[in-house]
């Protein structure tokens, strides 16, 4: 089992940056592959970034390819998104997600494949 707790989400005005933060407790987070995704209001949950397990390769949904960047740092069992150019259609809460089954990171994720989630950081860009 693992416990994921998101932080960092607010409100930024478009062409800001935020940093979100997700930090895993139990077992180790560098066993699990992890990922964020995002809802909008009246939307469906759509994936934005995925990291491996040591750190080493991330994928992308194309939106937002050049302005996040995800990342990890295993010593602290923390997960990161550093998000650029925030644009209003940012707008969402952001979710990181951990599964220690998935292994092919180098496609877009799928929400139903992810076992753990956190509760969720609004991110609100105003324009």
């Amino acid at each position: 089992q693992v416990q994921l707790v998101e932080s960092g989400g607010g409100l930024v005005q478009a062409g800001g940056s935020l940093r979100l933060s997700c930090t895993t407790s139990g077992r180790a987070s560098g066993t699990y592959t992890m990922a964020w995704f995002r809802q909008a209001p009246g939307k469906e949950r759509e994936f934005v970034a995925v990291v491996s397990r040591s750190g080493i390769s991330t994928y992308y949904t194309n939106f937002v390819q050049g302005r996040f960047t995800i990342s990890r740092d295993n010593a602290r069992n923390t997960v990161y998104l550093q998000m650029n150019s925030l644009k209003s259609e940012d707008t969402a809460v952001y979710y990181c997600a951990a599964d220690p089954q998935i292994y092919n990171i180098y496609r877009p994720q799928r929400s139903s494949e992810y076992d753990y989630w956190g509760q969720g950081t609004q991110v609100t860009v105003s324009s």
